[in-house]
């Protein structure tokens, strides 16, 4: 079983010393929903919510927190991005928003936590947007659906089995 590397020997948290590795390119991509009922979706698509552009106001928020992430979460390193692009698209099946976020550096750690950062926050900025309309909406299956670069590779998501 791997270890975990934010835990010293005696069992406290630490951050990881990356001074030793190369830096390479690391890419990270994530996802996540807000489901909703159809017309608040509707509403959104429409452009009448009262709080204005929710999508659009959602994509700012992702990528200023993906920028934020090593404030946010305190073992995190600061890292220089290079891309932080954040989609959110509507989902009539779901019904919501369908929200993807990719971060790119070259460095010694990976973008992971960026990437989940940028997605977490846009989706909690859509319910923020969108509450007045309907408070039962839902914010679902936040994951890393893949990654690259560094010492452990790649890695891809299995898609979920319904």
């Amino acid at each position: 079983m791997a270890s975990l590397t934010h835990i010293d020997a005696e069992g406290s948290a630490r951050m990881v010393d990356v001074s030793d590795k190369a830096a390479t390119a690391r890419e990270a991509l994530a996802e996540g929903r807000v489901a909703m009922a159809p017309a608040t979706l509707e509403l959104i698509v429409s452009g009448n919510a009262k709080k204005g552009d929710v999508m659009g106001v959602a994509r700012l928020a992702g990528i200023m927190a993906a920028k934020r992430t090593h404030e946010l979460i305190p073992l995190c390193h600061p890292l220089m991005l290079t891309k932080v692009e954040v989609e959110v698209v509507p989902d009539p099946a779901l019904p919501g928003l369908y929200v993807t976020a990719r971060a790119k550096t070259t460095g010694q750690t990976g973008v992971e936590m960026e990437a989940l950062t940028a997605v977490s926050v846009a989706c909690l900025t859509i319910y923020d947007m969108a509450k007045a309309a309907d408070r039962g909406m839902r914010i679902e299956g936040i994951r890393l659906l893949e990654k690259s670069g560094g010492a452990s590779g790649h890695f891809r998501a299995e898609q979920p089995t319904d």
